[in-house]
């Protein structure tokens, strides 16, 4: 297993989104929030009753997928299974924009710990499973500032645990894995990282850190300022 040997070989710190920095308000990913009132709007007949297994349509969509998939592709699949027309019109406004900070928010030691972490010189990225829009998301819960580097999903046509995804990011900041910090929320994308060569630690916020564990675990963001 890789380590740290010193808090002086530590350049970097490279970051999942969800769960990590960012979760949904009201616990729901995907679909949106306001997809239900969306998909109402356009057609009021649908079933209520129907919703929680077009959802789980959906996740097992995202889960087959080798890549994240173009947002109206995912949508079709959750609407088809809801027995509602795919319209153009109404897949444009299930991904119109609306104001991250609607449905989004920031965990209570995200900004804290990536402020001491900036003024400790230390650089950041973000490696996520995600959409395109993930930075501009960020920049509107007021974080984005922080990243010079982002390796998202839907981007490099790859998800985690594919090498491409963590390589993106340190060589994006001109450092060698060993240098670069990954932190997630699942352990064997951690685990992954660690193969690597890059030094990892499992977020374990809403579960106690495991007293053994072959990967390591932190139990809040701010514990991360011990490395540097």
């Amino acid at each position: 297993m890789t380590r740290p040997d010193s808090a002086r070989a530590l350049r970097a710190v490279l970051f999942d989104s969800g769960g990590v920095l960012m979760r949904p308000i009201g616990g729901r990913w995907n679909p949106r929030a306001d997809f239900e009132e969306t998909v109402l709007a356009h057609a009021p007949s649908v079933a209520p009753a129907r919703l929680t297994a077009a959802i789980a349509a959906g996740d097992r969509f995202l889960a087959a997928s080798s890549s994240t998939p173009d947002y109206d592709d995912y949508h079709r699949v959750v609407l088809r299974h809801l027995g509602v027309d795919p319209a153009p019109r109404l897949l444009a406004d299930l991904r119109r924009d609306v104001p991250a900070p609607t449905y989004l928010e920031t965990y209570p030691d995200v900004e804290v710990t990536l402020v001491e972490l900036r003024r400790r010189g230390v650089r950041m990225a973000v490696v996520s499973d995600a959409w395109p829009d993930l930075p501009d998301l960020h920049h509107q819960l007021g974080i984005g500032r922080f990243f010079e580097a982002y390796a998202i999903s839907a981007v490099l046509g790859c998800t985690k645990p594919d090498p491409r995804m963590y390589h993106q990011a340190s060589t994006t900041l001109g450092l060698a894995p060993g240098q670069c910090l990954f932190v997630d929320d699942d352990p064997e994308l951690v685990a992954a990282a660690i193969r690597l060569g890059y030094p990892g630690r499992t977020l374990c916020r809403d579960s106690a850190v495991p007293a053994v564990s072959a990967v390591p675990a932190v139990a809040s963001l701010t514990q991360l300022l011990d490395l540097f």
